[in-house]
């Protein structure tokens, strides 16, 4: 099967939805129980945490943390917006930095300005954009970026999406409530994949999409820890409590370059590995041998790979063991176990 698929559909009851990219699941969002990522709070300072600069606080979903918390006093109010998921038994991250992102637009309360993307070369598609940024922002303090999905876009689109993440902006920021409680809600993986999914695709919202589309197999697949990564080699994707664990391995190729393609390979393929299972936090990679010459061509690989990725992942750098170093967001939920 040709082309992309995106399949709306539940799992073990939880919203879901699935993008299959030539037939293969190239990534995977689903719901849980735990706070969304975009959620808003009016939360509770509560507890500061001495030696890293942070603090506790109080949310209707339990305990938060803050980082970067000059000026913030035990007792006082504060807006803050989930950034990730939490790891087990972890209080839930947030920001102070609000974004509210929807399809074309980001509204950016603490950095004005109109943006567009910078993946957006067209300069007379940029400048239609500025005139209708600057109609519908007009009067308004708070920042835009316009996202690379204008690109094709109907302009009306684009104007409702801006009206409708202003206003929701300015009834998060003019709140004047009190005490701890959820102001607004992070977004569920139906509404993720219109947002975020943005090239053309085949759209499945037919119940049982996800049997009909080979998706429950490629979750079972993905509970697995053994990725092909073609030509004999593979690697094993297996997360611990304290990281994640990548082990390249060659297979049957003895030859000097082999090692050297079975990480090119192993680069290429880890950010969807770790997407479908919904992994983040830190991450070693254990590669297959190859020359320290190499090491550069395989970097280069590997940022060229996550450049693609929708999930931040900085690449930390080497070991003295040889093992490669990456910090991924926790953007996703967990793949959960399968269902007994």
């Amino acid at each position: 099967m040709k082309g992309n698929t995106i399949i709306l559909d539940h799992l073990d009851g939880a919203e879901a939805a699935a993008l299959m990219v030539d037939g293969k699941l190239h990534d995977l969002i689903i719901d849980s129980d735990a706070p969304r990522p975009g959620t808003v709070y009016r939360a509770i300072a509560d507890k500061p945490v001495k030696g890293q600069g942070g603090m506790f606080l109080k949310t209707p979903d339990g305990s938060a943390f803050l980082r970067q918390i000059k000026g913030l006093a035990p007792g006082q109010e504060i807006l803050v917006q989930v950034s990730g998921y939490a790891e087990p038994g972890k209080a839930i991250p947030v920001t102070q930095k609000l974004l509210f992102k929807s399809r074309y637009a980001i509204i950016t309360p603490d950095a004005p300005g109109l943006n567009i993307s910078r993946s957006i070369r067209d300069e007379s598609l940029r400048d239609s954009l500025l005139e209708i940024a600057h109609e519908a922002m007009d009067g308004r303090d708070m920042g835009l970026i316009l996202r690379s999905s204008c690109v094709g876009a109907d302009a009306d689109d684009i104007t409702d999406d801006i009206l409708a993440m202003a206003e929701l902006a300015e009834t998060v920021l003019g709140d004047d409530g009190q005490g701890a409680e959820v102001l607004s809600e992070g977004d569920g993986p139906h509404i993720l994949a219109w947002r975020d999914w943005t090239d053309p695709a085949d759209v499945v919202t037919d119940a049982g999409g996800f049997e009909a589309h080979s998706v429950l197999d490629a979750i079972d697949a993905a509970r697995g820890a053994w990725v092909d990564l073609g030509g004999g080699a593979s690697m094993y994707v297996e997360e611990t409590r304290a990281l994640v664990a990548v082990d390249v391995n060659t297979g049957n190729d003895a030859s000097l370059a082999g090692g050297l393609k079975a990480n090119l390979a192993a680069a290429r393929a880890l950010p969807t590995a770790l997407r479908v299972r919904g992994l983040g936090g830190q991450i070693v990679m254990d590669l297959a041998p190859m020359p320290k010459k190499d090491r550069r061509t395989f970097e280069s690989a590997l940022r060229a790979a996550l450049r693609g990725d929708t999930i931040e992942t900085a690449l930390v750098g080497w070991t003295p063991l040889g093992h490669m170093e990456l910090q991924r967001k926790r953007a996703r939920a967990p793949l959960p176990p399968e269902a007994v």
